[in-house]
């Protein structure tokens, strides 16, 4: 490249030569720009989802390659986000792709000092059985007028942000059936 085609590849006479004054339009984009794709192009699927993080619901549209999440960006078909994320949102992706992730069930006994791994199974059935340990031995019948009480308050759940609402959905219906009324949800306090 000779040095008089250096001088008139300049951003500023770029703009000056294609009329864009302002540098806002294809006169500020340099080759190597313009030779990126962005990787909802290369997608194989978009899928439709709703951000995890709060209450809200916002819209996602999660881009596929590969089966791995590439990308999720805000949905605008959302009627509730209409395309927006907050940086909580924007960056869900991390959730499922990155390296930190834990992808196993680990325990720490009383008084242990270390983690020990366990099988989903078995850890289901250890959080099963102090369940209803637990609700066998704090049920509430009646008060002191005897009136019926049916609960327990030996029993509470908080919900974290992470859950989607189907899922709190779910944990409260599990939470009321066991009689639990101490049942929150971090978005909410």
């Amino acid at each position: 490249m000779s040095i008089t085609q250096a001088f008139l590849g300049w951003p500023v006479l770029r703009q000056l030569k294609e009329g864009d004054f302002l540098g806002r339009g294809p006169a500020v984009a340099t080759r190597h720009t313009k030779s990126l794709t962005t990787r909802t192009n290369t997608a194989d699927r978009v899928a439709k989802s709703v951000c995890p993080y709060c209450a809200v619901g916002c819209g996602q549209n999660i881009y596929v390659k590969d089966e791995k999440i590439v990308q999720i960006e805000g949905n605008p078909d959302s009627p509730i986000s209409r395309g927006r994320l907050c940086p909580k949102g924007s960056a869900s992706e991390q959730l499922v792709n990155s390296t930190t992730r834990q992808t196993t069930v680990l325990y720490r006994a009383p008084h242990a000092s270390e983690w020990t791994e366990l099988s989903a199974a078995e850890a289901t059935e250890m959080i099963a059985d102090r369940i209803l340990e637990t609700r066998r031995r704090t049920w509430q019948d009646e008060d002191e007028q005897g009136r019926a009480l049916n609960r327990t308050m030996g029993i509470a759940s908080l919900g974290g942000a992470t859950l989607d609402n189907e899922e709190n959905y779910l944990i409260k219906k599990l939470f009321t059936g066991l009689g639990a009324v101490q049942i929150e949800n971090q978005a909410r306090i």
